[in-house]
């Protein structure tokens, strides 16, 4: 197993992972009060049905990931490959206004999962950060992606917030809220 900076050739084979999340679980959130008074719960929970998530890249995360991996932004790409095969992808960009980087993009594929490559990766993130002497490490997740979240708990990222609004009016009850996580380097 070798991983390596990315280039503008390996975008061509990015969608060869496959980074389909599966999960049993979720994380349930109660939302309470009113106004300014309001609060949030988080709670593991079963599933109804076994999520299953197709996670092939956007077309803006692929620009982005040309965008880096050429020079013209500033960020990372990592490339974990296999006998030359790409197997897991770490994207991040440089927030310079926030001293933050943003964790874009985590794909690991599904054979090559729980051998501690995505662990590997989100460290190497950490350690780009605090090379470029930045404050944070900012990942995205939704609750109805419990491994995302339990990766990043683990790997001492904290939950900063919540946005049960982020993808439609519905997304408390669909059970996909948008959660927050920041991992600080200082």
């Amino acid at each position: 197993m070798q991983i390596r900076p990315a280039t503008t050739n390996d975008v061509l084979f990015i969608n060869d992972i496959d980074a389909t999340v599966e999960s049993a679980d979720y994380l349930h959130v109660d939302r309470g009060g009113e106004g300014l008074d309001r609060s949030w719960r988080l709670a593991r929970r079963p599933l109804r049905e076994r999520v299953v998530l197709n996670a092939l890249l956007s077309e803006e995360l692929t620009f982005t990931l040309r965008q880096i991996t050429s020079g013209a932004d500033e960020g990372l790409a990592l490339l974990a490959e296999h006998d030359d095969v790409p197997v897991a992808l770490m994207l991040a960009q440089a927030d310079p206004v926030r001293k933050t980087l943003r964790l874009l993009d985590l794909r690991v594929d599904s054979e090559h999962r729980r051998q501690g490559l995505a662990t590997a990766l989100v460290f190497a993130a950490v350690n780009f950060a605090r090379e470029q002497q930045l404050r944070a490490v900012f990942a995205e997740s939704s609750t109805d992606n419990f491994p995302a979240a339990a990766l990043l708990t683990k790997s001492g990222f904290e939950l900063s917030g919540v946005d049960d609004h982020r993808n439609s009016n519905h997304d408390l009850v669909k059970e996909a809220v948008t959660l927050f996580w920041y991992a600080p380097l200082d």
